[in-house]
């Protein structure tokens, strides 16, 4: 058994997934998906739906696990995501090299702060550094870093 991917629900999934490619560093996984037909209608419980998006390679990874951003037809309105301490997926973490470069690059390309950058010694683990943020749709992001 290993995991195989994390999904995302995008307005606009094209725009969603350049924004991970120019700050994360993912990789698209081709090809782009475009999912329809009875099948899909049976697997999602959704009459007549159809679903485009890609996969893109996490950073670090040639052959492991991938975010998938997908976006459906037709679209149903939605506010911004849950926050950070509701329950169901919470947040997506990368571990970089430096959190405020990655912060101020996520902040160029259109995501937002969404609690301060903080450190925290861990007793035999290390020192954490970290920030959450929020993607161009409102998706919470960990940015991390560990001195071990």
């Amino acid at each position: 058994m290993r995991f195989a991917h994390t999904n995302i629900i995008a307005a606009d999934w094209k725009k969603l997934a350049q924004f991970y490619i120019d700050v994360f560093e993912c990789e698209p996984d081709y090809p782009e998906r475009d999912l329809f037909g009875e099948w899909i209608d049976q697997a999602t419980n959704i009459q007549n739906v159809r679903i485009r998006g890609i996969h893109l390679r996490l950073p670090g990874y040639t052959d492991g696990p991938t975010l998938e951003i997908f976006q459906y037809e037709p679209d149903k309105s939605r506010s911004i995501p849950a926050e950070i301490d509701m329950p169901g997926f919470g947040h997506i973490a990368f571990e970089v090299e430096s959190v405020e470069q990655i912060q101020a690059k996520l902040l160029a390309h259109g995501g937002s702060k969404y609690g301060e950058i903080v450190t925290k010694e861990y007793a035999g683990r290390g020192i954490l550094t970290m920030v959450y943020s929020r993607d161009p749709e409102g998706n919470i992001i960990e940015i991390q870093n560990w001195q071990r």
